[in-house]
C-alpha cells in the first residue's frame, strides 16, 4: 500500500468514526428523549405516571442500546485505525465487541422483550418473539464474536512465528 493510499484509508476511517459518533449521539438522544425525558416531564407536570406501559416501552427500546454500542465499537475501531494502530489486533477486538453487542441485542429482542413485558404487565404471552431481524442479528453477532477469537488467535500465532525468524 502506498503512502497516499494509507493516508486516504486513515482519513476515511476518521470520517467513519465521526459518522458513528454522530449516529450514536443523535439516535441515543432521541431514544432518551422519547423513553426517558418526555415521560419524566409528563409525570412532573401531573399528566401521567411511570406505569407498566412506560416500563414496557422502555423494555422494547433496550435492544437499540445494544445496537448503538455495536456502532460505537465500530467507530472506536475506525478511530484507532485512523491513528495508525495495526489492523489485525484492532479488527479482532472490534469483531468481538460488535459480535457481543449484536448477539446480546438479538437475543434480548427475541427472548428478553416478551418475558420482561409479561413480568411487568402481566398476562399471557409467548416465551419468544418471532423477530427475524433480531434472530439474524443474534446469529451474525455470534459469528462475528467467533471470528474475532479466530483473528486474535491468528495474531498470537503470527507473533510467535515472527519471534522465530
Amino acid at each position: 500500500m502506498t503512502q497516499t493510499a494509507t493516508d486516504r484509508f486513515r482519513r476515511r476511517c476518521a470520517q467513519f468514526r465521526w459518522l458513528a459518533v454522530f449516529m450514536v449521539v443523535s439516535v441515543g438522544a432521541l431514544l432518551a428523549l422519547i423513553h426517558l425525558v418526555f415521560p419524566l416531564l409528563a409525570m412532573a407536570w401531573g399528566r401521567g405516571a411511570l406505569d407498566a406501559r412506560w416500563l414496557t416501552q422502555l423494555v422494547w427500546a433496550l435492544p437499540a442500546v445494544f445496537y448503538l454500542f455495536a456502532v460505537w465499537a465500530i467507530g472506536a475501531a475506525m478511530g484507532q485505525l485512523a491513528r495508525g494502530r495495526l489492523i489485525q489486533p484492532t479488527l479482532a477486538d472490534a469483531l468481538r465487541r460488535v459480535g457481543l453487542a449484536l448477539g446480546f441485542g438479538g437475543v434480548f429482542s427475541v427472548f428478553g422483550i416478551t418475558n420482561l413485558t409479561r413480568l411487568i404487565a402481566g398476562g399471557p404471552g409467548g416465551w419468544a418473539y418471532f423477530d427475524v431481524a433480531g434472530m439474524t442479528l443474534g446469529m451474525i453477532g455470534g459469528a462475528l464474536f467467533l471470528l474475532g477469537g479466530v483473528m486474535e488467535q491468528a495474531g498470537k500465532v503470527q507473533a510467535e512465528l515472527d519471534e522465530m525468524i
